[in-house]
C-alpha cells in the first residue's frame, strides 16, 4: 500500500469501521450511568489507556470543545453532559456513528463531522475553547499539520490537550511480544507499517521533536505532561520497563 495521506486516511476508514463491527474497546461507548454521573459533576475522560486528565486540564462548562478525532462515543458524550457544546471530527462514520447515538439517546449537544484530523478547513479560526485530542496521531503519516490546524482553529487563552505513543514502543516487535511475551529490538525509527490487512489500522511512529517540538513550532506553549502505561496483549511486559504513553496540556498564549 502506498503511504501517502489519502491512501492511509481510506485504509484506516475502513479498518476503524471494521473495528466498531468487532467491538474494539476504543469503539464502546460511555454507558448510561456515565452521562448521569456527568451531569452531576462526577465525571472522568482518558487521553491515553489508563490514567484520567487532570481536572484543572479540563473547563469545559458552556465551551466550545472539539473532540480531535475522537469518535467512538466515549470522550465526547461525557464532555457534552458536563456542559461542553462538543463537535467530533473522525476519520470513520461508524465511529461518529456512536457519538450520534449517544447524542440522540441523551439529547446531547453533539455535531459530528467525518473528516481528517491534519485538515480542518471546515472550521473558521479561533472556533474553539478546548481540543481533547486522544491517542490517535499514529494513524497518520505527518503530523505537523495536526499541531497547525489545531492552533489555528483553538482561541487565545486556550488549551489543546492530547496523548501520543512514545515512539520507543515500535522499536520492538510487538506481534512476537503479543505471542510470547518476548521483547526483541526488531525495528529502526521512524517507524511505518508496511501493507496490512484492511481490518487492521496503519500505523506511524513519530519523534517526540515532532510530538512536542511539534506543537512548540505551531505556537503552542507546553503547560502540562503526563505519562501512561501500555495495556492489552503481551505487550504490556514494556510496563515493566517505561510508560509508553504521554499527555500533553499546550496553551495557545493570548
Amino acid at each position: 500500500m502506498s503511504g501517502t495521506r489519502s491512501d492511509v486516511r481510506q485504509h484506516n476508514r475502513i479498518a476503524w469501521d471494521a473495528l466498531v463491527d468487532q467491538g474494539n474497546e476504543w469503539t464502546v461507548p460511555v454507558p448510561p450511568e456515565a452521562i448521569k454521573a456527568a451531569r452531576d459533576g462526577r465525571w472522568e475522560i482518558v487521553l491515553t489507556p489508563t490514567k484520567p486528565v487532570p481536572r484543572a486540564w479540563l473547563e469545559v462548562e458552556g465551551r466550545d470543545v472539539l473532540c480531535l478525532a475522537s469518535g467512538g462515543g466515549q470522550q465526547a458524550p461525557i464532555l457534552a453532559a458536563a456542559g461542553a457544546k462538543v463537535t467530533v471530527l473522525d476519520n470513520s462514520p461508524k465511529q461518529l456513528d456512536r457519538d450520534a447515538k449517544m447524542a440522540e439517546m441523551h439529547s446531547l449537544p453533539i455535531t459530528t463531522v467525518l473528516g481528517d484530523m491534519a485538515n480542518l478547513e471546515m472550521f473558521p479560526d479561533d472556533s474553539f475553547d478546548l481540543i481533547v485530542h486522544p491517542c490517535s496521531n499514529l494513524f497518520v503519516p505527518d503530523i505537523l499539520p495536526v499541531w497547525r490546524e489545531a492552533f489555528r482553529v483553538l482561541r487565545c487563552g486556550c488549551c489543546l490537550i492530547a496523548g501520543f505513543v512514545n515512539p520507543a514502543m515500535y522499536v520492538f516487535d510487538l506481534d512476537l511480544a503479543d505471542r510470547a511475551g518476548v521483547l526483541e529490538v526488531k525495528h529502526t525509527l521512524p517507524y511505518s507499517d508496511g501493507p496490512r490487512d484492511v481490518n487492521e489500522p496503519m500505523e506511524f511512529s513519530h519523534s517526540l521533536e515532532l510530538q512536542i517540538g511539534g506543537q512548540i513550532a505551531a505556537g503552542f506553549s507546553i503547560i502540562g505532561l503526563y505519562e501512561d502505561v501500555h495495556v492489552g496483549g503481551g505487550s504490556n511486559i514494556l510496563n515493566k520497563y517505561m510508560p509508553m504513553f504521554i499527555a500533553t496540556r499546550a496553551l495557545k498564549a493570548g
